[in-house]
């Protein structure tokens, strides 16, 4: 049974593109989430951002995902993501927006 997870591509004014999912990403649907990562990647001309910010699970499978283009992306994140994006070493990587509840910036 793939889990629920919704996957919109979008373009901001100034050109970014940004993938937004919502619902939960696990190996069930690591495809999907694949797919529209690289369908962004493709179409983006420098950095794609990934607004994680309304994903309430996150296991390894999306995280590995995440991992093979983290020199390409910079995400959105709720504070519910922070211990696994951390412990994982994203936060390292890349920036990731939203982690902090007192700090509001988004790219």
């Amino acid at each position: 049974m793939t889990t629920p997870l919704t996957l919109t591509p979008d373009r901001r004014a100034d050109g970014t593109v940004v993938l937004t999912a919502a619902g939960e990403i696990d190996m069930s649907n690591t495809d999907a989430f694949t797919s529209a990562v690289e369908a962004a990647l493709e179409e983006a001309a420098a950095t794609v951002v990934i607004d994680l910010s309304r994903v309430e699970y996150l296991d390894s499978a999306g995280l590995s995902v995440l991992l093979a283009h983290i020199d390409r992306i910079e995400l959105v994140a709720s504070p519910l993501l922070a211990p696994v994006l951390t412990i994982c070493g994203i936060t390292d990587l890349t920036t990731v927006h939203g982690l902090d509840p007192a700090d509001p910036s988004t790219p």
